[in-house]
């Protein structure tokens, strides 16, 4: 009985049981004035006979004993047989109802008529509605086949057709999650190779003339030593933006599996630095560290030193000679927070929302070197692990990046 779940079924169900109902009320009222005519068509032959044996001069006892008299004998059996009045005999019958056979012939008759006539009209009604909602149902999911979601199939309900309707539905959700997914990619695609363009269009064409350089004066030892340095400069800052767009786009895909370990904050800290501590030195700045030396972090420490990593080499990007870069960590029971705080430009007001965006370069920066992925990249790591990476920093008092863990 799942099909009564339909309301619309259920609806026509009990239209149907309700005109049956109706139906049967009918012939039970036909059925009784059907007797009462037959009874009125017995009393009208009973006056009749009664009225023609008075005018014989029968005495009235007498009539009424007869009509009152229960007992059958062989006799008056055998008088109605010569007459005709037996059970069998259809003229009997027929006399008994002449006077109302015909008008109760019409009022059935019609009575299966106006039955006949509600029952089509109602499954008339019926299969109409259904067809207008297979209909419109019909236009939304050839929208949906279009890609345009703006209308819906009607929801709720348990019938069948409405959990019809609801996986249909469901389906297209999920057609528009993946066609948005799709629309997000081409454009993020379109964006990656137009930045992607833009970025090595600098140090392609550098390189193309230190090369040029390099070939007219293949002889002078000064120029080709100047020339070599940057371009090697220039090669290794294209071999970054590679790696740094590698790393973004498997961060991206989901393509990272991050493998989370418990590993002491302190030698994160080292490894993110390595090699910048030579840079800091050769730029005359100051990277240290405060903390507790045997904190400890649930990460993945491979990528959580390249985030950290990343804000470092931010930090040494916009500091002058004699900054100092602090590296500092502290855990509470909740939480554990490292943070790269730095004395440098700072961040302007109108900047500081769109930093962590792809790509995004400040006006204010000048000739400063960098592709602007460091800081997206370092915060989708950390986020990645489910953790958060935040920022303050006022125009010229430096920044305070802070990466945040929960606790252990």
């Amino acid at each position: 009985m799942e099909f009564l779940y339909d309301r619309q079924v259920r609806k026509f169900y009990v239209f149907l049981v309700t005109l049956c109902a109706v139906q049967i009320c009918f012939m039970g009222c036909s059925g009784m004035l059907q007797a009462r005519g037959v009874r009125r068509a017995l009393v009208e032959r009973e006056l009749s006979a009664a009225s023609y044996l008075l005018e014989q001069d029968i005495p009235p006892a007498l009539i009424a004993s007869a009509w009152n008299h229960g007992e059958v004998t062989k006799e008056g059996r055998m008088l109605l047989e010569k007459i005709g009045h037996t059970e069998e005999s259809g003229e009997y019958l027929l006399l008994l109802t002449e006077q109302n056979a015909v008008w109760t012939m019409v009022f059935l008759a019609a009575e299966g008529a106006l039955f006949a006539v509600i029952l089509l009209l109602g499954a008339g009604s019926f299969l109409r509605r259904r067809e207008q909602v297979y209909g419109e149902a019909e236009k939304v999911v050839t929208l949906y086949a279009d890609g345009k979601f703006d209308r819906h199939l009607p929801m709720g309900g348990t019938g069948g057709c409405q959990r019809l309707f609801n996986t249909v539905e469901k389906l297209a959700l999920s057609l528009q999650a993946k066609g948005e997914a799709e629309c997000r990619a081409k454009e993020f695609l379109r964006d990656m190779i137009s930045n992607i363009s833009h970025q090595l269009k600098t140090p392609l064409a550098a390189l193309d003339l230190y090369m040029e350089i390099l070939t007219r004066e293949p002889e002078n030892a000064e120029a080709v030593s100047a020339f070599t340095q940057k371009s090697l400069r220039s090669l290794e800052r294209m071999e970054q933006l590679i790696r740094s767009l590698l790393k973004m786009a498997r961060l991206d895909t989901g393509s990272i599996v991050f493998e989370k370990g418990y590993c002491p904050v302190s030698e994160i800290a080292a490894q993110a630095v390595g090699e910048l501590a030579e840079r800091a030195k050769r730029e005359q700045k100051q990277i240290l560290f405060e903390g507790i030396h045997e904190e400890r972090i649930f990460c993945d420490p491979e990528w959580t030193k390249e985030a950290v990593e990343n804000l470092v080499k931010n930090a040494l990007d916009h500091t002058d000679a004699g900054g100092v870069i602090r590296i500092c960590w502290k855990s509470t029971p909740v939480i554990l927070r490292l943070t790269v705080e730095d004395d440098g430009c700072g961040i302007a007001p109108e900047d500081i929302y769109h930093i962590f965006r792809r790509f995004y370069r400040s006006g204010s920066l000048g000739d400063r070197q960098g592709a602007g992925l460091g800081l997206p990249l370092a915060k989708a790591i950390v986020e990645g692990q489910g953790g958060s990476l935040n920022v303050e920093s006022s125009p010229g008092e430096g920044s305070i990046f802070t990466i945040t863990f929960p606790a252990l």
